[in-house]
């Protein structure tokens, strides 16, 4: 499994730094930032990528909040996430939350896309 995420945020580069310490052999972590490989291989623009964690697993492409539920799934200590926000209701406060937060993010750090 693939994650793309965006290293540069401060925000996001933390929380992916806990995630990483969990030395999960089956997750490849993938910085967006300024990495053409990232784009063709999600086939996502700069932008998109920017926009929303993306996460590859058996060819197809997750974006948002269900990325982060793979990931989770994924990560014995941060199993419980997955396991009570993949539920229906829950799911979705969790997107809507999700792209909020993801919103107010990609306006922080929209400036990289004129340097890309």
């Amino acid at each position: 499994m693939k994650v793309y995420f965006n290293n540069s945020c401060k925000i996001c580069k933390a929380e992916i730094d806990l995630y990483k310490k969990e030395k999960i052999e089956q997750i490849n972590w993938i910085d967006i930032t300024n990495n053409q490989k990232a784009r063709l291989e999600t086939k996502k623009n700069y932008k998109e990528l920017l926009r929303r964690l993306h996460v590859k697993k058996n060819g197809k492409i997750f974006s948002g909040a269900k990325a982060f539920l793979l990931v989770w799934k994924n990560i014995p200590k941060y199993k419980f996430l997955y396991l009570i926000l993949k539920l229906p209701v829950i799911f979705q406060i969790f997107s809507l939350l999700y792209e909020i937060v993801a919103l107010i993010l990609y306006l922080k750090n929209r400036k990289q896309l004129k340097t890309n």
